[in-house]
Parts: structure tokens; C-alpha cells; sequence
């Protein structure tokens, strides 16, 4: 999270898509303040291997004209008077590297919306272009803008030809209300009119504060340091964002499907434990609810927690969790072409005993095929996961060296 305290909570998730040397990250920064690559091979490559995230802040200048009145500091540097408060979101920044597909699509799980960074550089799309986009409409997130970044380091003429590049693709999907704003993340150039672009096209969603807290798990950690003295040691901490309730200090809660009963099997068991400290917009609240990321402190063994061991489990009130599957029966749909590669590639049709990786939520499972219909499989699952008949999953399979997105499907009750 931010360094500085937002104003209040963020209220909305904002993914970032597009291809590995885009600048997805360069251009949160530039926004928030923040560098989402925090892990130390990250930071050598230079590229988004974990889903990362940040905080930022959109403020309005009463008297600057749109679009470029928007800004992410809460005084107006052209007139320096005070900007008023619009609204704070959380960054959800996705690896675009091929290989890390199955990452990406964990993060898009949580997003409210979307900014596709395109390189003005060269043709549009690219490989990993079209694959989070085909990923983000799987995950019905159809509120999104484009930002044409790299627009200091070309002509004229290329940047129209890409901006053509995009609007025609971008048609083609069916998204044709979809702005493209030319920006230069490295050189801050464009910030203003994209944050005009994210305020119109990517609206604050409504929160369903009624129903039974529901909040994948994103990230999980030890936050103690080595040596820390066991009467010291704070519990273990999970990441991740409320899709629908509000979770408070002090609430129990339950994680599923939890871990295994022994090492390396394949029964899991839930676990139930207590909220100690809640973290959200760079500051400690009683209470969180949907929209942005937070940390929530809890009385789990930190042993449990560390090093992401509870990615893609759920949390929610006791015995209010949705069903969890060791075997799935789902109806699917496939691409007629393989999306993320170079190349036109068909999808051939799954067969029996293949296996493929499956995405729910966070939520990530190799399942192998027991049985497939006309539009219908049955998977026994390698990894249990939490989620509801009528929930969304994507489909991948390997294809060269990664796994490559070919379809969706629904799960059925």
C-alpha cells in the first residue's frame, strides 16, 4: 500500500494490462508514487513477476479545463490552489510475460476495471495484448481505458498509425466506447487526461454491504523479522479485496479451503481464526469494505501465511462460505484461436484425461478431463477451490512454454 494515508479508503480496483515491456509499471508509478515490483528478482529484471499493487488518489482542479483538470496530488501545480478530493483506487499491476499468465489472471479476478498499456512502438496487438484482453472480458470487465504509452519515443505518424492500430482492434471486440490516451509514463506526459479517462470510464461500483463478506486472497505473508521474539511475533497476514459485505476488527472469520491436513496431501481442511488489524488506503481501520486491496492482520500461525501460502483461498463468515470442489462439472466454450501466441493458431478440442489449469477468484488448480460432452466437462481437481455454481473460470492449456488461455467456462451446481 501507499506510503502516505489516503483520504479514505480506495473504492475501486483498477487493473493494468498489456504486454511485458508496455510500461504498466512505469505508469502506476507515475500516477501513485509507487513501484509495484517490490520483490527482489523484480526489481533486478525489471518486469512484474507477482501481482503488484498500489494506492493513488484522484483529485479535480476547479479551475484547470477538461480533461486536464484531474491529478494525482492534492494541490494544482498550475495554479497551486487545493484540488478537491474525488475518489481513491487501488492499482492491481498483472505480469505480462507469456509464461505468467496464470498469475495475471488471479489479479483480474478483483478488477473493478482496467487500463491496457499499449507500446506506440509498434504494431497493435501484441501476443500479450490480446490475451489480457480476451482474459478481462472472461472476467467481465468490460470498463476500461487504453493508454498509448511511449508517444516521446515516436513520430508523428507512427503514433497515429498505432492509435488506428488500436481503435480498429478494440472495435472489432465489441469495445468501441473505449478511449485511447496518448501518454509518456516515463516522462509524466498524459497523466492528467488519463485520469479524466479512468473517472469517466471507470466507475466507483456499487457495494453490496448486506450481503455475507466474501474476499479472495490475493497475497498472504509473515511480517515478522528474523529473530523476533516469539512474545513479539505478530500473526499472519492476507491480502486481497472485499467482493461483497465488510469485514471489521475483531470479526471471525473463516479461510477455504484451507490448508492440507498433512504435507503435500490432498485434503484440506478450514480454518477459522480472529482479525486483529485491519490495513487499507496506507493506514489501520476498524472497518473495510468492497473496493481496494488491504491487509488484514489475523491470529493465524505466520508459518501459514508466509511466502503467499494461502494465495486463492476465501475468506468469509463461518459456515457462510460458498461450496468447495475437489470435482467440477462445468460448461465451457473455447476460442476458435489460440490467444497470447504469435501466429494463427486454432484451438483443437479438449480430449479426455488432458490436463488443463483452471482460474477461479485467485484462486489457481491443475485439473485433469474425467469426461467431456458437446459443451460439457468434468474435472477432477488437483487443488481444491471455494466458489459458487454459476462462477466463472478460465481454461488454460499448455501450449510451448506456458499455459495458454483457450477458453472459459460455468460452473454448474
Amino acid at each position: 500500500m501507499s506510503a502516505l494515508a489516503l483520504p479514505k479508503q480506495p473504492e475501486v480496483n483498477i487493473g493494468t494490462l498489456g504486454h511485458v515491456d508496455n510500461g504498466k509499471s512505469t505508469l502506476v508509478q507515475a500516477i501513485s508514487g509507487v513501484w509495484t515490483g517490490r520483490h527482489s528478482e523484480e526489481l533486478k529484471r525489471g518486469i512484474t513477476i507477482r501481482v503488484g499493487y498500489a494506492d493513488a488518489v484522484q483529485y479535480r482542479c476547479g479551475l484547470c479545463e477538461p480533461p486536464y483538470n484531474f491529478y494525482s496530488t492534492p494541490t494544482c501545480p498550475i495554479h497551486k490552489t487545493d484540488n478537491e478530493f474525488v475518489r481513491a483506487f487501488s492499482f492491481i499491476d498483472c505480469p505480462g510475460h507469456h509464461s505468467l499468465m496464470i498469475t495475471m489472471l488471479s489479479g483480474a479476478a478483483l478488477f473493478d476495471g482496467a487500463i491496457l498499456v499499449s507500446d506506440a512502438r509498434v504494431r497493435f496487438p501484441q501476443a500479450q495484448d490480446r490475451e489480457h484482453l480476451e482474459a478481462a472480458l472472461i472476467m467481465g470487465v468490460s470498463k476500461m481505458v487504453v493508454a498509448q504509452n511511449k508517444i516521446d519515443v515516436v513520430d508523428r505518424q507512427r503514433a497515429l498509425t498505432n492509435y488506428e492500430e488500436t481503435r480498429t482492434y478494440l472495435d472489432k471486440l465489441g469495445l468501441r466506447n473505449v478511449p485511447i490516451i496518448p501518454v509518456s509514463a516515463q516522462q509524466g506526459v498524459g497523466i492528467e487526461a488519463l485520469l479524466y479517462a479512468i473517472h469517466e470510464h471507470v466507475p466507483t461500483p456499487v457495494k453490496d454491504l448486506g450481503k455475507p463478506l466474501l474476499m479472495p486472497i490475493l497475497r498472504s505473508f509473515n511480517v515478522n523479522l528474523p529473530g523476533t521474539p516469539l512474545t513479539m511475533a505478530r500473526g499472519g497476514v492476507i491480502g486481497g479485496s472485499i467482493v461483497q459485505g465488510r469485514l471489521r476488527v475483531g470479526d471471525e472469520v473463516e479461510i477455504a479451503p484451507g490448508i492440507p491436513e498433512r504435507e503435500g496431501g490432498s485434503v484440506y481442511e478450514p480454518v477459522v481464526t480472529e482479525v486483529v488489524g485491519i490495513h487499507a488506503g496506507g493506514r489501520n481501520v476498524e472497518e473495510a469494505s468492497s473496493g481496494g486491496l488491504i491487509g488484514v492482520e489475523t491470529k493465524l500461525d505466520p508459518a501459514l501465511t508466509k511466502s503467499d501460502a494461502l494465495v486463492g483461498n476465501m475468506v468469509g463468515e463461518p459456515s457462510r462460505l460458498p461450496p468447495v470442489w475437489k470435482q467440477l462439472e462445468i460448461e465451457y466454450k473455447l476460442f476458435q484461436k489460440v490467444v497470447g501466441v504469435e501466429g494463427d493458431v486454432d484451438v483443437r478440442q479438449i480430449s479426455e484425461k488432458e490436463p488443463l489449469v483452471i482460474n477461479s477468484y485467485t484462486a489457481v488448480t491443475s485439473a485433469v478431463v474425467v469426461k467431456r460432452g458437446p459443451d460439457r466437462l468434468q474435472l477432477q481437481l488437483s487443488k481444491p477451490l471455494c466458489a459458487w455454481p454459476s462462477d466463472r473460470v478460465s481454461i488454460c492449456r499448455r501450449i510451448g512454454t506456458g499455459w495458454r488461455l483457450i477458453g472459459f467456462g460455468v460452473i454448474l451446481g
